[in-house]
């Protein structure tokens, strides 16, 4: 399975269009034209297709986990979840 493959099948799982995966892509600072990713999606005896390298895969997929969980807390900072306190916790063994 190539790289193109792997990317193809990300597309169609998350269902992206060109404008999302420009985006992801801008979110790691790794700028691509739509008609330069739309390379990668062509098939393989296709005059204009092009080969996915590891860096656009690798920058796609880190570009994918921010957008789908966030960007990652600095260090030093924690990321609060109100359900969890111990306040709440507290109370509810008491009764």
């Amino acid at each position: 399975m190539t790289n193109n493959d792997i990317f193809k099948k990300l597309r169609v799982a998350h269902k992206l269009r060109d404008d999302d995966m420009v985006k992801i892509l801008a979110l790691v600072d790794f700028r691509i034209s739509k008609s330069e990713l739309n390379a990668f999606f062509r098939r393989e005896d296709h005059p204009n297709y092009m080969e996915c390298g590891d860096q656009i895969l690798r920058n796609f997929l880190n570009g994918l986990i921010i957008h789908l969980r966030g960007p990652m807390p600095k260090k030093g900072e924690k990321k609060s979840n109100p359900n969890t306190s111990k306040n709440k916790t507290q109370k509810k063994s008491n009764k």
